[in-house]
């Protein structure tokens, strides 16, 4: 084979990578590099070679096996910077780069710094420290997402050493390498530790690289990431997008150009051209300036006011309709360059006018022809001529003239015949498309018009830019988990290049989606939001103002995923066994695998003289899977260092920090060594499980057990405690009873008979928590009766692998199990299911945070899921419901059952007595297969229908069957019910009763007898009857359904009797009785008693002269009520002193002349028929005393209102009598004692004498008499009677008549 084909340039398998980390830590840069003649690599910092003799023990640089490694021990802010590693042979060189910043934890630090050279003012920053500032930006924004009309913001924190109060630094961002300004579109803010920048409205020209760079006095520092925006959904469906960036590539007093990029989106239909609209500035008015579409992306616009000011916008047009306009350009003002140089004034914004001098006319010599004349562009719309001003000094106010010739012609034609242009710049409109032209300028000035220049080549009208061709090879490159590196040949020959629109669609799907919205003019780009694990091509287009390309050719496919590297170091190297020349070392698996599988470790060991390692040595040639190892010929006594390196499909890893020191000498201690390579699984909130596997060393006897220990990670050593008393004969444990959240660390100890032996290396500390999206393995029984495991993994990668075990060991015996993946999900399936599949299944996923579970197949739950399966294998039917019977309208009888679920197929055989019946006049048979009821219906049921009845139910291999067994009394009740039912249905053909004759009683004791009724009409009557006489007719009712009522007010015992309510019209009659005799009168009575006893009101306390009395009132009483006093608990025997009355509706108990013994608490009791009910008073205490003070009072009044004294009677109002004629008067007199008796006459008193004679007699009658009266006894008279409890009189009026003078009056 000839050499020269196997040489090649260095390439870089693996790219070295940026890390940030903190100070004092270690760092690792490396990579793997292949090409022949094997590269050199050198390592740059800064682009300054790096050199590990000049910084002893700063930098260690190795190269083993193509990988090369930086390591940069104890980092400092100083060994923040840029890295580069060069690799060259004979070939070419390549260089890789890679950045490390170093963080330090904030804290006090302005202290410590120098005085400033200048004092500190108290405005405006420092001037200058003499310290060097280190500039650290974290806390980043990363690749964002927006689409248009969006906001969206930027963010950075930067940490600045020293800090300084004062100090502000130069923040500065920028987008694909331009400085930003602030604007409507962009707001930037700095709050002195964190940087922002504020997109107020997303537009496809705001996507690009983002660059946020803080300049010191030092130096600089830089952080950049990439915004995509995505188009707005279009106005109307299938619409292109928006254009984008519009500018205006020429200003002139007559005209604008305006140019603008096409879309990348054209709405799944050609884009026919573009619309271009202007607006003046100062008003909202969009003027549009093409008729029809242009397809070039520059258009000329003509027609504008000189001086005025202009924005303006495009919109793309397809044959589904026109896109959303782009967003509008800066604002540019019609007029000549010349004036614009020389404008003096400001533009006015409501108008847009720009205001501008004019300069004196120069006066001087003619000038001379311009020079280099030339057409800078041409389309079919324009050509655009440039040329240079004459050579001469000191010439003024010199302007031009244009002139045009057909090619082939010497007629040249003035083009600006009335005003000379001012500038050295001139576009030609309205010329012929397809002609060539010629082209010349004049100078002319106040002196005159100069010579012209040189003509132009001719030139012919017409698009000169082409399409540019398709690019070329389209090479995808795996990046991260959700982008790719796509990189393209440039199109060939293309002028004018705007840039390049790259497309992604997932493989298989055939939609394509753009992976950029603004064209890149490079040929690298990086497509970022990919769906991790889906594979992709992609395709790429190239855009200048002629139009868009063909796409390339489609690229291969490639997987989303990061881009593999080479592990990191393995850890925790430890010594297992020690023999006279060999050791047994154990490790743990690197961090970080590189994102591929570890293919195997590489050990190295060094001989360690009087404390000085001497060179490393390999121990193994070929990798070892395990993660232990036996290092073989070594030297007895000696002692030695060991390191170890993994390797994966990217290369070798950097080796681990070398180990402790280990004496090699043969152990012969009895116990055991240590446990090792301890792995924790099925981490939950409350539990997980901890495997080991056992010591090498085993001691003087076989290991018999393990214990294992627990403690907090962050607690002391002597926090360690046992998990288990008793040895664990396995290798594995579930340690539950965890809290949740807290960090616990493990160790393992094994013993034999000698006793227990080294403990092993502690764990990682490891949380007690369920992670997000974590499951569980299922058991299930599918419907062949298949017993299987199943897992679900969510958060798989792509090299994701599902490994299932047994006891926590490799499953071996194949025959028993079969395993089965697909995607995210993964089962074994057992094959024949005995006592030999007994134990703990776990399945554990591979490229994971440690997803895995484990499922406990007992003895119990191996018979649970052996029934199962017999179920499925030979299934039943399930039944919802069994077989049943009910009653239907008339009476007719219904057998029913309901299946669970049963297909078209199912059938049903219904069987009697062992015979199956069929449909029929008898039997009517039903079978919902959507609902599952299976039904049978017979009219009415015969002696002949007593026995057993079946439903046999069958779909495909499922049978089930269920019977109902009707003999003897449950047959003959069935048939009572069934013959009732059906004449309860005759007899609502006519007018029937719905309720049934009832009572009830009102509130107001009113007792009301009432029936529902229905299918009633006009002609129906309702004839009340009590002991078969009628009572009452209601006729005419009026309506088909109601309530017939028949009130008793004040019920009594001759309201006792049977009633009867007789419906009846032509249809038929129903009848309905009430027996309101004996037991049923006492319960209507009863509800009376019990309305009356909760109407009554509390018991109260009430007195009078004769004592005290209780009493309740109750809203109508009856003379049948039955209620007892009670006193203390017992009832009241009444007597002559204590007496119970009713008064009205007042209920009392009067207890005549009480004493301290009739304190106590009282009660009535009604009487209900059930409970009854109780109203209580307390008569104690202080409503006893004041109820015996109101007894006396009253008393006492009694007393003296009996005992005072009274005129009873006997005296007259008026006495009219004729004088001389004898007047006696007599009145009794009462009292106790014997009142004393005065008599007056107008109100003195008046004495017993010869004409007017007084007597008082027996203490009782008291008499006035005058034997013969005169004028002069006319008067008021009044008696008055007086004693120690009152005073009474009473007055009489005498009036004495002559007869002569009554004739006189009659006359």
């Amino acid at each position: 084979m000839n050499e020269d084909s196997l040489m090649h340039a260095p390439e870089f398998v693996i790219k070295p990578r940026s890390h940030t980390v903190w100070e004092k830590q270690c760092v690792r840069l490396h990579c793997t590099v292949s090409g022949w003649p094997d590269p050199r690599v050198v390592w740059y910092k800064n682009n300054v070679a790096l050199d590990p003799l000049a910084n002893p023990g700063k930098y260690k640089i190795e190269s083993r096996y193509s990988v090369h490694s930086l390591e940069i021990n104890k980092c400092d802010f100083d060994d923040t910077a840029q890295y580069r590693v060069s690799a060259m042979n004979s070939q070419g060189e390549l260089s890789a780069f890679a950045s490390v910043v170093v963080k330090r934890f904030k804290g006090e630090m302005d202290e410590f710094l120098p005085a400033p050279r200048r004092a500190i003012t108290e405005v405006g920053p420092v001037s200058e420290y003499g310290i060097t500032f280190q500039t650290h930006i974290v806390d980043k924004f990363g690749v964002s997402f927006g689409r248009e009309g969006e906001t969206m913001s930027l963010g950075c924190t930067v940490i600045i050493y020293p800090a300084l109060h004062r100090y502000q630094p130069e923040v500065e961002w920028y987008r694909d390498d331009v400085l930003l300004s602030p604007s409507k579109w962009t707001h930037m803010h700095w709050s002195g530790d964190r940087a922002t920048l504020t997109l107020t409205h997303l537009n496809k020209e705001d996507e690009g690289l983002y660059t946020l760079r803080v300049t010191t006095k030092s130096g600089y520092e830089t952080y950049s990431a990439y915004v995509f925006v995505r188009d707005a959904d279009a106005e109307v469906e299938g619409a292109p997008a928006a254009p984008l960036d519009v500018r205006c590539l020429d200003a002139n007093k007559d005209y604008i150009i305006v140019a603008w990029k096409q879309p990348a989106v054209d709405g799944g239909n050609s884009i026919l051209g573009y619309f271009v609209d202007r607006c003046e500035v100062g008003t909202t008015h969009w003027i549009q300036c093409n008729d029809t579409p242009v397809k070039f992306a520059r258009f000329p616009v003509t027609g504008l006011v000189e001086g005025r000011s202009y924005i303006f916008r495009v919109r793309a047009v397809n044959k589904s309709g026109i896109s959303r306009p782009s967003r509008v350009s800066e604002p540019v003002a019609a007029m000549d360059p010349a004036d614009r140089a020389r404008m003096r004034g400001t533009s006015a914004p409501w108008t847009g006018q720009i205001i501008v001098t004019e300069e004196e006319p120069a006066e001087g010599i003619v000038p001379s022809k311009p020079c280099d004349l030339q057409v800078t562009e041409a389309t079919k719309n324009y050509v655009v001529l440039s040329w240079k001003p004459p050579g001469e000094k000191g010439l003024e106010g010199v302007m031009y003239y244009v002139e045009k010739c057909v090619s082939g012609t010497d007629s040249w034609q003035r083009v600006n015949t009335e005003i000379p242009v001012k500038s050295p710049r001139f576009a030609l409109f309205d010329l012929a498309e397809g002609k060539a032209y010629r082209f010349r300028v004049r100078c002319c000035n106040s002196a005159g018009v100069g010579e012209p220049s040189d003509p132009t080549e001719a030139t012919t009208v017409g698009d000169k830019l082409d399409i540019p061709s398709a690019p070329g090879k389209v090479i995808p490159t795996r990046n991260t988990d959700t982008s790719v590196v796509v990189s393209w040949e440039a199109s060939c020959n293309a002028k004018e290049l705007v840039g390049y629109y790259i497309e992604g669609s997932i493989v298989g799907s055939n939609v394509w989606e753009p992976c950029n919205n603004k064209p890149v003019n490079v040929t690298r780009f990086i497509c970022h939001g990919l769906i991790t694990g889906e594979k992709y091509v992609f395709r790429v287009r190239a855009v200048n103002a002629a139009g868009i390309s063909q796409f390339s050719q489609e690229s291969e496919a490639v997987e989303v995923k990061a881009a593999i590297a080479s592990p990191a170091p393995p850890y925790g190297i430890t010594v297992l066994e020690c023999v006279r020349d060999s050791m047994v070392l154990a490790w743990k698996q690197p961090s970080f695998i590189g994102g591929a599988d570890i293919t195997g470790y590489f050990v190295d060991y060094r001989e360690v003289i009087d404390g000085v390692p001497g060179k490393w040595h390999e121990a193994n040639i070929k990798a070892v899977s395990e993660r232990a190892y036996r290092v073989s010929d070594l030297k007895e006594n000696k002692k030695y260092q060991f390191q170890v390196r993994a390797a994966n499909m990217a290369g070798v890893g950097i080796p681990s920090l070398p180990s402790n020191t280990f004496l090699c000498e043969e152990w012969t201690i009895a116990v055991p060594g240590p446990p090792h390579d301890l792995q924790i699984r099925e981490a939950r909130n409350d539990s997980l499980v901890l495997l080991w596997k056992p010591p090498v060393y085993q001691g003087r006897d076989p290991v018999n057990g393990f214990y294992v220990d627990i403690k907090e990670a962050d607690a002391p050593e002597e926090a360690w405690r046992g998990v288990n008393t008793k040895a664990l004969e396995k290798t594995y444990t579930k340690i539950k009873d965890l809290k949740e959240g807290e960090k616990y660390v493990f160790r393992v100890r094994a013993q034999n008979k000698a006793g227990v032996g080294k403990v092993s290396d502690v764990t990682e500390p490891v949380p007690a928590l369920t992670k997000p999206g974590t499951k569980e393995i299922v058991v299930d029984v599918d419907d062949d009766g298949v017993i299987s495991l199943n897992f679900e993994c969510g958060n798989m990668t792509p090299d994701s692998k599902f490994v299932w075990s047994k006891n926590y060991e490799d499953i071996t015996d194949t025959s028993r199990l079969t395993t089965e993946t697909k995607g995210t999900k993964s089962k074994v399936v057992f094959n024949r299911p005995g006592e030999e599949d007994i134990g703990v299944y776990s399945c554990l996923v591979t490229h994971t945070d440690g997803a895995s579970s484990s499922y406990t197949l007992s003895e119990e739950e191996l018979k649970r899921l052996l029934e199962i399966s017999h179920d499925h294998k030979f299934p039943i039917i399930p039944l919802k419901s069994d077989l049943a019977v009910e009653l239907l309208e008339k009476g007719r009888v219904r057998f029913w059952l309901q299946a669970e679920k049963m297909s078209n197929n199912g059938k049903v055989d219904y069987v009697f007595n062992d015979n199956v019946v069929s449909q029929g006049e008898k039997y009517k048979m039903n079978f919902d297969k959507n609902t599952g009821v299976i039904e049978m219906t017979m009219e009415s049921l015969t002696p002949a229908d007593e026995g057993t009845y079946t439903f046999q139910l069958q779909d495909g291999k499922a049978t089930n069957q269920s019977s109902l067994v009707l003999i003897g009394d449950v047959f003959k009740q069935l048939q009572k019910e069934s013959e009732f039912q059906r004449k309860e249905y005759f007899r609502k053909q006519g007018p029937h009763f719905i309720e049934y004759l009832s009572w009830e009683v009102t509130p107001e004791c009113c007792v009301v007898l009432k029936c529902k009724v229905g299918n009633m009409k006009k002609e129906t009557s309702a004839l009340w009857h009590k002991d078969r006489h009628q009572i009452k007719v209601d006729e005419h009712l009026g309506f088909a359904e109601g309530v017939l009522k028949l009130e008793i007010a004040q019920i009594s015992k001759k309201d006792a009797g049977v009633y009867e309510v007789i419906l009846k019209d032509d249809r038929g009659q129903d009848t309905s009785t009430l027996n309101l005799t004996d037991q049923g009168f006492k319960d209507l009575m009863n509800e009376v008693f019990s309305v009356i006893a909760n109407s009554s009101t509390p018991l109260k306390i009430t007195s009078t002269d004769e004592g005290i009395r209780l009493y309740t009132f109750v809203s109508y009483y009856n003379d049948l009520l039955q209620v007892t006093w009670h006193y203390k608990d017992s009832a009241i025997a009444f007597s002559d002193r204590i007496k119970s009355g009713v008064v009205g509706e007042q209920l009392w108990l009067q207890i005549t002349e009480p004493t301290e013994k009739d304190m106590g608490k009282y009660a009535i009791e009604f009487y209900d028929g059930k409970g009854g009910l109780r109203r209580t008073v307390d008569l104690s205490g202080q409503a006893f005393d004041d109820a015996f003070a109101e007894f006396q009072r009253l008393k006492a009044a009694a007393i003296a209102e009996r005992n005072r004294a009274r005129v009873a009677g006997g005296l007259p109002d008026v006495v009219t009598i004729q004088e001389g004629k004898a007047l006696n008067l007599t009145c009794n007199i009462s009292g106790n004692p014997v009142p004393e008796v005065t008599w007056l006459k107008n109100d003195r008193e008046i004495t017993s004498d010869e004409h007017c004679i007084l007597k008082f007699e027996s203490g009782k009658f008291a008499s006035f008499t005058i034997t013969g009266v005169n004028t002069s006894d006319s008067g008021k008279y009044s008696i008055l009677v007086k004693n120690k409890y009152g005073t009474e009189s009473g007055d009489f009026t005498v009036s004495v008549f002559i007869p002569e003078e009554a004739g006189g009056k009659k006359k």
